[in-house]
């Protein structure tokens, strides 16, 4: 088989950099390069339109990689050469990754079993425009249904028009009351599951025509809920079972274990867990215990879960969750560790470091001929990097006195904030161990906000 030629189109200023990278890399992934360097310092500054002005891939060529930040239509490149153009990514240590180099799926990825319920708690005390809102963020999250949380005491008015005004808006919806006097019209109206039955109001069950989810009369032994199941079954009523996950410090363990007691005995029955019990009441970011949990109920074929997003730590429970089910389903069905297959679950700190040494600065400083400034981020140092000037220092006060002392010509008080923004993105990635590029946002995984290049909106 003829091997792949790719020709890479990069500034000036890249390309020390990207042949560093390049040597090693296309052995690996087999593949012939060239590297077409264009006319200018700064490739993000490129545009497709003035790359076909410039570029001249040698005849063998049989795709041109383009720099990530370089968007646009590449038509006017597609008219000059008759190869494949795409973008590869913005950061150019990414490249590795980039070509199947780093740890990734090697199946297809996403598929899952697990459904979502995702409550909105204390409803009654919510308008229905409030509801409906709340609805269509958590579906939009990846929520499979939206359960109605409703509250002791009488019974709610309005709950058979919440309801019926989330199924006509297009969502499952589940009913989380004790009471059947609340129930029935929110079966009624549309309601597909009952949350929650035991002995207390399971003769009602048998009326509602839906699904229910079965809890223990005693959470702690398990009391009374084979009773319960016998009960159901004789009826006819469809049920998954919920023995209750328990807080840490109020039984945990046990509860988990009761997880398992109930598979050992149901072997085929559906089961569900209500992991808001250790997501809201734990001081921790809800993610890793999110992945945790699910990852549990994937290995014990219990197919739904019901979370909340309540409290601040756990906003975006839903979200990671739906993420978590696809990362478990595939560590599960290929039998490999959930590792490196889902980067944005990990928000705290990124995946993977790349650094380009000090060696690259040196050679950078005295490459570079303009005054404006580039930042980095490594070896617990930011480093300030323009014509003929290196800075460093692991305090940006500190670095930012130093550049003053050289009193230079450019630092007004527009550039000034910038710095100091870019400064303070930086310390940050040191701080938590993140990757930091000049320009962008950090990344965050899932609740990564891109940011509006400043560097694009000064030129």
């Amino acid at each position: 088989m003829e091997q792949e030629h790719i020709h890479f189109v990069t500034g000036r200023l890249a390309e020390y950099s990207l042949r560093s990278i390049l040597e090693p890399l296309a052995g690996a992934a087999c593949f012939a390069y060239s590297v077409g360097v264009m006319p200018i310092t700064v490739a993000a500054l490129m545009t497709p339109a003035w790359i076909a002005r410039h570029i001249h891939p040698p005849p063998e060529t049989t795709r041109i990689l383009l720099p990530g930040y370089c968007a646009g239509d590449v038509g006017p490149i597609a008219q000059r050469v008759q190869v494949p153009i795409e973008f590869g990514p913005r950061d150019l240590r990414q490249l590795p990754e980039f070509f199947g180099r780093g740890t990734s799926p090697q199946y297809p990825y996403g598929d899952y079993d697990i459904q979502i319920l995702a409550e909105i708690n204390h409803a009654p005390r919510l308008t229905l425009n409030e509801i409906r809102s709340q609805a269509r963020q958590l579906a939009d999250d990846g929520a499979d249904l939206i359960d109605v949380g409703c509250e002791p005491g009488d019974p709610w008015p309005g709950v058979a028009d919440c309801v019926r005004a989330l199924r006509d808006d297009g969502h499952r919806v589940s009913i989380d009351s004790w009471n059947p006097a609340e129930i029935e019209p929110a079966v009624r109206a549309g309601a597909e599951l009952v949350l929650s039955v035991n002995r207390s109001n399971r003769d009602a069950a048998g009326d509602w025509g839906c699904e229910v989810v079965v809890i223990p009369d005693e959470i702690s032994t398990l009391a009374g809920l084979d009773e319960s199941i016998e009960f159901l079954s004789a009826a006819a009523v469809p049920f998954r079972i919920d023995p209750i996950l328990e807080p840490i410090g109020f039984g945990l363990a046990a509860s988990l274990g009761r997880y398992l007691e109930v598979r050992r005995r149901y072997p085929t029955a559906e089961m569900l867990m209500g992991i808001g019990n250790l997501t809201e009441l734990t001081d921790v970011d809800s993610a890793g215990v999110n992945v945790l949990l699910l990852g549990f109920c994937q290995e014990q074929g219990i197919r739904r879960v019901l979370t909340t997003q309540v409290i601040n730590w756990a906003r975006s429970s839903v979200r990671e969750c739906d993420l978590a089910r696809r990362l478990v389903h595939y560590a599960v069905r290929h039998q490999v560790p959930p590792k490196r297959l889902e980067p944005r679950l990990v928000t705290l700190r990124d995946p993977q470091l790349h650094e380009f040494g000090p060696a690259h600065f040196e050679q950078l400083a005295a490459q570079l001929k303009d005054h404006n400034y580039r930042l980095f981020a490594e070896g617990g140092r930011v480093h300030l990097i323009c014509a003929g000037l290196h800075l460093e220092d692991a305090d940006p006060f500190q670095l930012f006195d130093r550049l003053l002392a050289t009193q230079p010509k450019n630092v007004d008080p527009s550039h000034a904030f910038y710095l100091g923004y870019e400064l303070a993105k930086a310390i940050t990635a040191l701080t938590l161990g993140k990757d930091y590029r000049q320009d962008e946002s950090l990344d965050w995984g899932h609740l990564t906000a891109e940011e509006q290049s400043h560097r694009r909106r000064r030129s």
